[in-house]
Protein backbone atom coordinates (compact mmCIF):
# COMPACT_ATOMS: atom_id res chain seq x y z
CA UNK A 1 0.00 0.00 0.00
CA UNK A 2 1.20 3.52 -0.78
CA UNK A 3 0.98 6.36 1.71
CA UNK A 4 0.52 10.12 1.46
CA UNK A 5 1.40 12.83 3.95
CA UNK A 6 -0.56 16.07 3.61
CA UNK A 7 1.95 18.90 3.89
CA UNK A 8 0.53 21.73 1.78
CA UNK A 9 -1.16 23.79 4.49
CA UNK A 10 -0.02 27.37 5.06
CA UNK A 11 -0.07 26.96 8.85
CA UNK A 12 -1.67 30.34 9.56
CA UNK A 13 -2.24 29.51 13.24
CA UNK A 14 1.44 28.62 13.57
CA UNK A 15 2.69 32.04 12.47
CA UNK A 16 5.25 33.52 12.84
CA UNK A 17 6.96 30.10 12.94
CA UNK A 18 5.65 29.23 9.47
CA UNK A 19 6.53 32.53 7.81
CA UNK A 20 9.89 31.12 6.75
CA UNK A 21 9.57 27.40 7.54
CA UNK A 22 6.81 25.09 6.25
CA UNK A 23 4.85 23.59 9.12
CA UNK A 24 5.94 19.97 8.45
CA UNK A 25 9.58 21.00 8.97
CA UNK A 26 9.03 22.60 12.37
CA UNK A 27 11.22 20.87 14.93
CA UNK A 28 9.72 18.80 17.72
CA UNK A 29 11.59 16.36 19.93
CA UNK A 30 14.78 17.02 18.02
CA UNK A 31 13.56 16.34 14.47
CA UNK A 32 11.10 17.81 11.94
CA UNK A 33 7.48 16.88 12.61
CA UNK A 34 7.11 15.17 9.23
CA UNK A 35 10.14 12.94 9.90
CA UNK A 36 8.32 11.30 12.81
CA UNK A 37 5.66 10.18 10.29
CA UNK A 38 8.22 9.02 7.74
CA UNK A 39 10.11 6.95 10.29
CA UNK A 40 6.92 5.28 11.50
CA UNK A 41 5.82 4.56 7.94
CA UNK A 42 9.20 2.99 7.14
CA UNK A 43 9.07 0.85 10.27
CA UNK A 44 5.55 -0.23 9.28
CA UNK A 45 6.81 -1.54 5.95
CA UNK A 46 5.71 1.25 3.63
CA UNK A 47 8.07 1.76 0.70
CA UNK A 48 6.26 4.33 -1.48
CA UNK A 49 5.30 7.74 -0.12
CA UNK A 50 3.72 10.81 -1.71
CA UNK A 51 3.98 14.23 -0.08
CA UNK A 52 2.04 17.22 -1.35
CA UNK A 53 3.24 20.73 -0.72
CA UNK A 54 2.52 24.36 -1.59
CA UNK A 55 3.83 26.96 0.89
CA UNK A 56 7.67 26.88 0.84
CA UNK A 57 7.42 23.42 -0.69
CA UNK A 58 10.93 23.40 -2.10
CA UNK A 59 12.25 23.45 1.46
CA UNK A 60 10.40 20.17 2.07
CA UNK A 61 11.90 18.55 -1.02
CA UNK A 62 15.38 19.79 -0.12
CA UNK A 63 15.12 18.49 3.44
CA UNK A 64 13.67 15.06 2.67
CA UNK A 65 15.05 14.25 -0.76
CA UNK A 66 14.01 11.01 -2.39
CA UNK A 67 13.51 9.14 0.87
CA UNK A 68 16.51 6.84 0.47
CA UNK A 69 17.74 7.53 4.00
CA UNK A 70 14.56 5.87 5.29
CA UNK A 71 14.64 3.04 2.74
CA UNK A 72 11.53 4.29 0.96
CA UNK A 73 10.75 6.31 -2.16
CA UNK A 74 9.30 9.80 -1.79
CA UNK A 75 7.53 11.49 -4.68
CA UNK A 76 6.12 14.99 -4.48
CA UNK A 77 2.83 16.48 -5.59
CA UNK A 78 3.41 20.22 -5.92
CA UNK A 79 0.47 22.61 -5.70
CA UNK A 80 0.68 26.20 -6.89
CA UNK A 81 -1.83 27.11 -4.21
CA UNK A 82 -3.05 24.74 -1.54
CA UNK A 83 -5.97 22.64 -2.83
CA UNK A 84 -7.32 21.64 0.63
CA UNK A 85 -7.48 18.02 1.70
CA UNK A 86 -9.63 16.35 -0.97
CA UNK A 87 -8.27 18.56 -3.74
CA UNK A 88 -4.71 17.76 -2.75
CA UNK A 89 -5.38 14.02 -2.63
CA UNK A 90 -7.20 14.09 -5.99
CA UNK A 91 -4.31 15.99 -7.52
CA UNK A 92 -1.90 13.30 -6.31
CA UNK A 93 -3.93 10.30 -7.55
CA UNK A 94 -1.62 9.68 -10.54
CA UNK A 95 1.16 9.05 -8.00
CA UNK A 96 -1.02 7.03 -5.63
CA UNK A 97 -2.32 4.49 -8.11
CA UNK A 98 -5.67 2.71 -8.36
CA UNK A 99 -5.54 0.80 -5.06
CA UNK A 100 -6.52 2.01 -1.55
CA UNK A 101 -3.88 4.21 0.08
CA UNK A 102 -3.10 5.62 3.52
CA UNK A 103 -3.28 9.37 4.14
CA UNK A 104 -1.84 11.16 7.18
CA UNK A 105 -2.31 14.81 8.11
CA UNK A 106 1.15 16.29 8.43
CA UNK A 107 0.25 18.36 11.48
CA UNK A 108 -0.60 15.55 13.89
CA UNK A 109 1.64 13.38 16.08
CA UNK A 110 0.52 9.85 16.88
CA UNK A 111 1.57 6.29 17.65
CA UNK A 112 -1.12 4.75 15.44
CA UNK A 113 0.17 1.47 14.02
CA UNK A 114 -0.07 2.15 10.29
CA UNK A 115 0.75 -1.46 9.44
CA UNK A 116 -2.47 -2.69 11.02
CA UNK A 117 -4.81 -0.39 9.08
CA UNK A 118 -6.80 -1.67 6.14
CA UNK A 119 -9.84 -0.76 4.05
CA UNK A 120 -12.66 -3.32 4.32
CA UNK A 121 -13.98 -4.73 1.07
CA UNK A 122 -16.60 -2.53 -0.55
CA UNK A 123 -15.83 0.58 1.53
CA UNK A 124 -14.55 3.91 0.24
CA UNK A 125 -12.87 5.08 3.44
CA UNK A 126 -11.65 3.82 6.80
CA UNK A 127 -11.05 6.50 9.44
CA UNK A 128 -9.09 6.36 12.68
CA UNK A 129 -11.01 8.22 15.38
CA UNK A 130 -9.66 9.55 18.68
CA UNK A 131 -11.10 11.01 21.88
CA UNK A 132 -12.07 14.66 21.56
CA UNK A 133 -9.24 17.04 22.56
CA UNK A 134 -10.04 20.18 24.60
CA UNK A 135 -9.80 22.40 21.53
CA UNK A 136 -12.33 20.25 19.63
CA UNK A 137 -14.71 19.11 22.36
CA UNK A 138 -17.70 18.69 20.03
CA UNK A 139 -15.92 16.05 17.95
CA UNK A 140 -16.62 15.15 14.34
CA UNK A 141 -18.46 11.85 13.89
CA UNK A 142 -19.59 8.81 15.81
CA UNK A 143 -18.74 5.12 15.60
CA UNK A 144 -21.42 2.43 15.48
CA UNK A 145 -20.63 -1.23 14.86
CA UNK A 146 -17.40 -0.38 13.10
CA UNK A 147 -18.99 2.23 10.86
CA UNK A 148 -18.48 6.00 10.97
CA UNK A 149 -21.81 7.82 11.35
CA UNK A 150 -22.74 11.47 11.34
CA UNK A 151 -25.01 11.40 14.37
CA UNK A 152 -24.33 9.43 17.51
CA UNK A 153 -24.78 9.72 21.26
CA UNK A 154 -21.02 10.01 21.63
CA UNK A 155 -18.84 11.75 19.08
CA UNK A 156 -15.16 11.29 18.41
CA UNK A 157 -12.58 13.35 16.54
CA UNK A 158 -11.15 12.32 13.18
CA UNK A 159 -7.44 11.76 13.77
CA UNK A 160 -6.38 12.86 10.31
CA UNK A 161 -5.31 9.29 9.55
CA UNK A 162 -7.39 7.28 7.10
CA UNK A 163 -7.33 4.83 4.22
CA UNK A 164 -9.18 5.83 1.06
CA UNK A 165 -10.22 4.20 -2.17
CA UNK A 166 -9.47 6.39 -5.22
CA UNK A 167 -13.17 6.25 -6.17
CA UNK A 168 -13.98 8.47 -3.18
CA UNK A 169 -12.50 11.37 -5.16
CA UNK A 170 -14.26 10.74 -8.49
CA UNK A 171 -16.30 13.93 -8.18
CA UNK A 172 -13.31 16.19 -7.45
CA UNK A 173 -12.12 18.29 -10.38
CA UNK A 174 -8.36 17.93 -10.60
CA UNK A 175 -6.56 21.15 -9.77
CA UNK A 176 -9.55 22.62 -7.92
CA UNK A 177 -9.72 23.08 -4.12
CA UNK A 178 -12.04 20.61 -2.42
CA UNK A 179 -12.77 19.68 1.18
CA UNK A 180 -12.77 16.10 2.43
CA UNK A 181 -15.70 16.26 4.87
CA UNK A 182 -18.48 16.55 2.22
CA UNK A 183 -17.12 13.50 0.41
CA UNK A 184 -17.00 11.53 3.64
CA UNK A 185 -20.53 12.53 4.63
CA UNK A 186 -21.87 11.48 1.26
CA UNK A 187 -20.10 8.12 1.58
CA UNK A 188 -21.40 7.71 5.14
CA UNK A 189 -24.96 7.97 3.86
CA UNK A 190 -24.18 4.96 1.66
CA UNK A 191 -22.62 3.01 4.56
CA UNK A 192 -19.25 3.15 2.85
CA UNK A 193 -17.08 4.59 5.65
CA UNK A 194 -15.74 2.24 8.30
CA UNK A 195 -13.70 3.29 11.31
CA UNK A 196 -11.89 2.38 14.46
CA UNK A 197 -11.06 4.07 17.76
CA UNK A 198 -7.45 4.78 18.69
CA UNK A 199 -6.91 5.23 22.42
CA UNK A 200 -3.15 5.82 22.27
CA UNK A 201 -1.01 8.89 21.64
CA UNK A 202 -2.43 11.60 19.40
CA UNK A 203 -1.70 15.32 19.29
CA UNK A 204 -3.04 18.00 16.95
CA UNK A 205 -0.17 20.42 16.38
CA UNK A 206 -2.23 23.44 15.47
CA UNK A 207 -0.62 26.24 17.49
CA UNK A 208 2.89 27.19 18.66
CA UNK A 209 1.80 26.44 22.22
CA UNK A 210 0.79 22.86 21.36
CA UNK A 211 4.03 22.41 19.44
CA UNK A 212 5.99 23.49 22.51
CA UNK A 213 3.97 21.18 24.77
CA UNK A 214 4.66 18.20 22.51
CA UNK A 215 8.34 19.11 22.29
CA UNK A 216 8.64 19.18 26.08
CA UNK A 217 6.80 15.86 26.40
CA UNK A 218 8.95 14.15 23.77
CA UNK A 219 12.16 15.37 25.36
CA UNK A 220 10.95 14.09 28.71
CA UNK A 221 10.24 10.70 27.15
CA UNK A 222 13.65 10.64 25.48
CA UNK A 223 15.36 11.54 28.74
CA UNK A 224 13.58 8.70 30.53
CA UNK A 225 15.01 6.08 28.17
Amino acid sequence: MRAMILAAGRGERMRPLTDHTPKPLLMVGGKPLIVWHIERLALSGFRELVINHAHLGQQIEAALGDGAQWQLQIRYSAEGTALETAGGIANALPLLGDQPFLVINGDVFTDIDYAKLSLPEGKLAHLVMVDNPPQHAAGDFGLANGMVVETAAQTLTFSGVGIYHPQLFDSVIKGQPAKLAPLLRQAMQQQQVSGQHHAGIWHDIGTPERLQQLDRWLRTQQGAK
